[in-house]
């Protein structure tokens, strides 16, 4: 019995981002990203109208385990973006990111969004080919955007993906 659930495959399913998840996530930003934000950040843009976002959760584990992945957006007058998004490393490419994509393109569809915009290191080329995957394609780029752990600057590519 054990080792058959040692070697069980996690299941999530794809929740609203609470108020009460901002610890987690913020946990989780920190183990993912160079310049974390912390919960009061991700607090504060959860509180405001136009921002919204999304949690995976384990549903076969036993025990409580740390978060596997969120999404944070925001929509406004017909444009969405993506704030943020990550997904533990030791799940990554189970399909998480794709799904948590999927969930915040249909909340900005359902909330009129026509177009959904996002920045990512021109260097991740996880993220790049998920984006790619989902239809996103690069529309402009910011020189020097983002600085790494050793302090050098990357660029951050701009992608857009029409929504409806």
């Amino acid at each position: 019995m054990l080792e058959a659930y040692l070697t069980l495959k996690p299941e999530f399913e794809i929740i609203a981002m609470e108020r009460e998840d901002c610890r987690d996530v913020a946990v989780l930003h920190g183990e993912r990203f160079a310049r974390p934000w912390g919960d009061g950040e991700f607090h504060g843009l959860l509180m405001q109208d136009t921002v919204f976002g999304f949690v995976a959760r384990q549903t076969n584990a036993i025990l409580k385990k740390p978060l596997p992945g969120f999404i944070l957006a925001r929509h406004v007058a017909g444009e969405a973006e993506i704030l943020t998004i990550a997904v533990q490393a030791k799940v990554a490419r189970a399909g998480l990111g794709w799904r948590l994509m999927q969930a915040a393109m249909r909340e900005a569809r359902a909330r009129g969004g026509e177009s959904m915009f996002l920045e990512v290191d021109d260097g991740n080329t996880a993220a790049l080919g998920l984006y790619r995957k989902l239809g996103f394609e690069k529309v402009g780029e910011r020189k020097g955007y983002y600085k790494q752990e050793n302090g050098a600057l990357s660029t951050a590519l701009v992608m857009k993906r029409v929504l409806r």
